[in-house]
């Protein structure tokens, strides 16, 4: 690394602690995510990698993507790592490529479900998995300033080279298909709301090439628009087609595609509590579920929970994070689990989240059932008046510690005790954005309005300053 480059390398970007979420690194571009910062950022996970080989870069659609990629890679290049450049490609295909062709790692630019001003890095290791904390602390150490020189000190060339590898989404693809059971989709009409992301790097050529009959929302990319009113965060658009149509279902993709929330044909939502129920009912059914163990979070419905213990299921909740579902899952052996949102884990393909494989296995399987989805979500259960209040708090320390506010405390002890065993309360900071989540589930949805709006306005009163 020439002096130039070390002098980059050893300016103290980030001096305000941690920065990494429940996944990865993300934030306004503006303000969080610049070029300096990802040149850093791309050295410094250069370093940390453990094996020889290229490095993966995949991305969404969104504006700023090619900035990042070009720093990242540049911050590669400098500590003499290859970067190999898919393009736009979902998020689990930067894993799945990995262990393909034994890569070195990749990176994700990518915010996920944020607004197109946003942007984010999601990090994988050799085997493809995320990377442990221990490593996230190497990588802030370095762009806090407090490491200024190498900490790998394998040979390689002076500097990497970087290449377009984007033929390689045929491979992810392929093993898409494979990790079905069944692939026939004939005569099967399902509309598919691409987001303007990810996604439409190849979910029409999938469905298509199974048989299914398509209609398309959202299906070019177009960073200017991604999340807006569309995908998995705004059902609306594809509740609407479905309807109009009269498709069988409709699947909405987040801007990265690693989740993904269904409607039937009648426009009804199914979220990932469903789909676990669903799905673990199937694998239950032929003896493919241990111990009959979901692992969901502490987001997933108290009524999906009592309906899947009726059934003679077991469920391990874990906090938020999809890393957090796969350290349980790990632990525990459990062949599925996942979160409300849609992000959903299986054994199928080596616990990573991929929004168009749950898609496909829900279609599949109600293909192979020979029944609709609306049939199979009328086996599933009734779930519990559910609200969700985020409450913008932009001060980062108040949010962090926001238990230690005494009024906000009393209020949640004295709501929790009118709901009883019939309801729950979860509080919790944002991993990814300045919020602080406020939720209320119980049997009575009058409390849970009450009660939701009760706790955002005491919240706001006595945090947001």
């Amino acid at each position: 690394m020439d002096e130039t480059v070390s002098q980059v390398i050893g300016a103290p970007l980030w001096a305000n602690g941690a920065h990494f979420g429940t996944d990865g690194i993300r934030g306004n571009v503006e303000k969080v995510l610049s070029p300096a910062i990802a040149l850093q950022i791309g050295y410094w996970f250069g370093q940390i990698l453990q094996q020889e080989g290229p490095v993966l870069i995949g991305m969404d659609s969104r504006l700023s993507g090619m900035m990042l990629t070009s720093a990242l890679t540049a911050g590669l290049t400098a500590v003499g790592r290859d970067v190999w450049h898919i393009g736009i490609c979902p998020t689990p295909a930067i894993p799945n490529l990995i262990k393909t062709i034994n890569a070195a790692g990749g990176l994700m630019v990518s915010a996920s479900h944020n607004p197109p001003e946003d942007n984010g890095i999601k990090f994988f290791e050799g085997n493809g998995q995320k990377l442990l904390s221990s490593q996230q602390q190497v990588i802030e150490s370095g762009l806090r300033g407090e490491i200024n020189k190498a900490i790998n000190t394998k040979s390689r060339n002076p500097y990497g080279i970087a290449s377009n590898r984007s033929e390689l989404m045929a491979s992810y693809k392929k093993d898409l298909l494979n990790f079905l059971t069944t692939t026939n989709l004939e005569k099967v009409s399902i509309v598919l709301d691409l987001c303007w992301g990810s996604a439409t790097s190849c979910a029409q050529e999938v469905f298509e090439e199974l048989g299914a009959n398509l209609t398309l929302l959202h299906n070019k990319p177009d960073g200017r628009y991604i999340n807006v009113g569309c995908g998995s965060t705004s059902l609306q658009p594809l509740q609407k087609a479905v309807i109009e149509t009269g498709a069988s279902m409709g699947f909405a993709f987040d801007g990265d595609a690693d989740r993904v929330l269904a409607v039937d044909g009648h426009g009804r939502t199914i979220d990932g509590d469903h789909v676990l129920f669903l799905w673990g009912s199937e694998l239950k059914e032929k003896g493919n579920l241990p111990k009959n163990l979901l692992v969901a979070t502490v987001m997933s419905n108290l009524g999906f929970e009592k309906a899947w213990i009726a059934k003679g299921g077991l469920l391990e909740r874990t906090p938020v994070g999809d890393q957090n579902v796969y350290s349980a899952m790990l632990k525990s052996g459990a062949a599925l689990g996942g979160e409300q949102s849609g992000h959903i884990l299986s054994t199928t393909n080596g616990l990573c989240g991929d929004g168009l494989l749950t898609a496909l296995q829900l279609a599949t399987i109600c293909k192979s059932k020979n029944i609709s989805l609306t049939e199979w979500l009328n086996e599933s259960f009734q779930p519990y008046p559910q609200k969700l209040i985020n409450v913008p708090i932009k001060n980062k320390e108040v949010l962090k510690n926001w238990e230690t506010c005494e009024p906000l405390a009393d209020a949640l002890s004295i709501t929790q005790s009118k709901m009883g065993s019939e309801g729950r309360i979860l509080i919790r900071a944002s991993g990814t954005e300045p919020l602080l989540r406020i939720m209320v589930e119980a049997s009575d949805k009058k409390l849970v309005e009450s009660s939701s709006i009760y706790l955002a306005k005491i919240a706001q009163k006595h945090l947001c300053y």
